[in-house]
């Protein structure tokens, strides 16, 4: 496959790539033409089909489609002209080949994941826990392969995993420094604290808010799933539950920042901390990353607040 990170001015392309976003508009001369963004796994480029009287089938955007054209050159910003399409077949792509995709392997972290579950302690913790990531196969096949954002950072697949196994890394880090935190709490309140992106987000390829996303956000969502998966579970302390509740819906850390409440126990302080380092770190790793040919300074990166700097390693 011919990566579109791998294309340069002149190329002659006839390859399969994901059509993100068509646009049907008009010349100067009012000629019709269509506008694409086309997508693999290693990004974007811009697709412009001036001449749609032959050899262009009809297609839609979130359509996966063969496509012959020239690499050329736009205000210093490369772009596909293209003089065929048609609809790509079933088996005729993969979809991971054409979606961001975490550059760690699903299944180690997967792992990884599991073996932080295995050190939980309390029984009823370690039971909610179980009851997610061991024994609903429909609730880890989504959350292996599921984003973390639709932009921003961890926004790829496999992103929700990555996200939270980082976050419960580094909670377990802060126990050990800190022993007046309850591990076990803050620790199962890490892996679960984003589980309501699961229904605030689509999945592939769209990867965009769904009407319950927008209309109650995943804060709100993943602490009413894991109240009623508590609730499932015989005897769980009404006090534990309260407290693990609490920390998913504090772990944006302020009020302004979309958290229903600020954090109140040290556990959901820890997390929000965690949240928000995990957060930031993964934004500066991907701009770094969209920046490799670039040295010195960055410009100004709102999530950050900042105008960053790349060092030199």
């Amino acid at each position: 496959m011919r990566y579109i990170h791998e294309l340069q001015e002149g190329d002659s392309v006839s390859e399969i790539y994901f059509c993100r976003n068509k646009i049907v508009a008009k010349t100067k001369s009012d000629k019709t033409y269509y506008n694409l963004v086309l997508q693999d796994k290693t990004g974007t480029i811009d697709g412009k089909v001036w001449d749609l009287s032959s050899g262009i089938d009809h297609f839609e955007s979130m359509d996966y489609i063969v496509v012959d054209g020239q690499v050329t050159s736009f205000n210093n910003q490369l772009q596909l002209n293209i003089r065929r399409i048609r609809k790509a077949r079933e088996g005729e792509y993969t979809v991971s080949e054409y979606m961001p995709v975490s550059p760690y392997k699903i299944e180690d972290m997967e792992d990884a994941l599991r073996g932080i579950i295995s050190k939980v302690e309390n029984p009823y913790l370690h039971a909610l826990l179980s009851s997610f990531f061991i024994e609903d196969a429909e609730f880890m096949d989504q959350f292996r392969k599921h984003s973390a954002a639709k932009s921003v950072h961890h926004s790829f697949i496999g992103g929700l995993l990555h996200h939270s196994l980082f976050v419960a890394r580094t909670c377990e880090f802060l126990a050990k420094q800190y022993p007046k935190l309850n591990r076990d709490l803050l620790v199962t309140a890490a892996i679960l604290h984003d589980v309501g992106k699961l229904k605030e987000i689509s999945d592939f390829p769209e990867n965009d808010y769904t009407d319950e996303g927008q209309l109650l956000g995943h804060i709100v969502i993943g602490a009413m799933w894991v109240g009623e998966r508590c609730d499932s579970i015989p005897d769980f302390p009404k006090k534990l539950r309260d407290e693990l509740i609490h920390c998913i819906l504090a772990h944006h850390g302020e009020l302004e920042f979309g958290s229903p409440k600020k954090p109140a126990i040290m556990e959901a302080l820890a997390l929000s901390f965690a949240d928000n380092l995990d957060a930031k770190m993964e934004t500066f790793t991907e701009l770094l990353k969209s920046n490799e040919e670039t040295s010195g300074w960055l410009g100004f990166n709102k999530l950050l607040d900042s105008n960053v700097k790349k060092t030199e390693i």
